[in-house]
């Protein structure tokens, strides 16, 4: 196996790993979310599932948009992906600024309901972008980057 193969298929079992724990901190975000919403320990349980995805989410930009990440071991695959891979990229910054807006949203005086509501919103955004991103990836290599359920 040529290094540069090698060092390809590196970039996609990471991105795969980094896949599954975004979706294990995703899962566990909505799960906070949707636990019974009595006192402060909720909100404080779906602060840190929060942070935790926030993190997750960290480490997924890194292993997709670093230099040997899946994203350029992508196009040096598959040019013609460029355009949507950009669009990836813009989305993992807007997931970010989602993200952080909610957790200095959280506050105390915020109803249950539409912090509910805006988790959410985010919930929904991050599983498009999983959607779309397994999509390019099969688009790229007609392989599928893992249908987790």
């Amino acid at each position: 196996m040529a290094a540069d193969t090698t060092t390809g298929r590196r970039s996609y079992e990471a991105a795969r790993r980094r896949r599954a724990e975004l979706l294990q901190a995703i899962q566990s975000f909505e799960q906070a979310v949707a636990a019974p919403a009595g006192g402060p320990a909720w909100r404080e349980r779906v602060r840190r599932r929060l942070r935790a995805l926030r993190d997750q989410l960290a480490e997924h930009m890194v292993v997709t948009e670093g230099p040997d990440g899946l994203y350029a071991e992508l196009l040096e695959h598959a040019p013609r992906l460029d355009r949507p891979v950009a669009g990836l990229v813009a989305e993992h910054q807007t997931l970010v600024v989602r993200a952080d807006s909610l957790a200095r949203w959280l506050r105390p005086d915020r109803e249950v309901e539409r912090v509910r509501q805006r988790a959410g919103d985010l919930l929904s955004a991050l599983s498009r972008h999983r959607q779309r991103g397994a999509d390019l990836v099969y688009e790229a290599y007609a392989m599928d980057i893992g249908g987790e359920t």
